[in-house]
């Protein structure tokens, strides 16, 4: 599994998430995620977006203070943090954590 379908797959039972969507998120990493974004912090963004809105804005803000950016080629040239720690971040965004 890529980055963004790591965190899609970890709340797939905690929220509904569609065979289709989740699907969705296959080509979501290495930059290729919508507008450049981290997969993680895509996944996140879609989750938070559809079912915890009222968290999505502070948590987006939360994701870019801790790797410097949202897009993964600029997280990645600033070397702020791994990919996996994206994963992580965006797993505990999305749990209220």
């Amino acid at each position: 599994m890529n980055c963004c379908e790591s965190v899609a797959h970890a709340f797939k039972h905690a929220v509904p998430l569609s065979e289709e969507e989740l699907r969705s998120f296959e080509g979501c990493s290495g930059g290729r995620a919508p507008e450049g974004y981290c997969g993680a912090f895509y996944a996140a963004r879609y989750i938070l977006e559809r079912h915890f809105p009222h968290r999505a804005q502070e948590s987006m803000a939360q994701l870019h203070s801790a790797a410097g950016s949202l897009k993964c080629r600029e997280i990645k040239a600033l070397k702020k943090m791994p990919c996996v720690g994206c994963v992580e971040k965006a797993a505990a965004i999305v749990e209220g954590k």
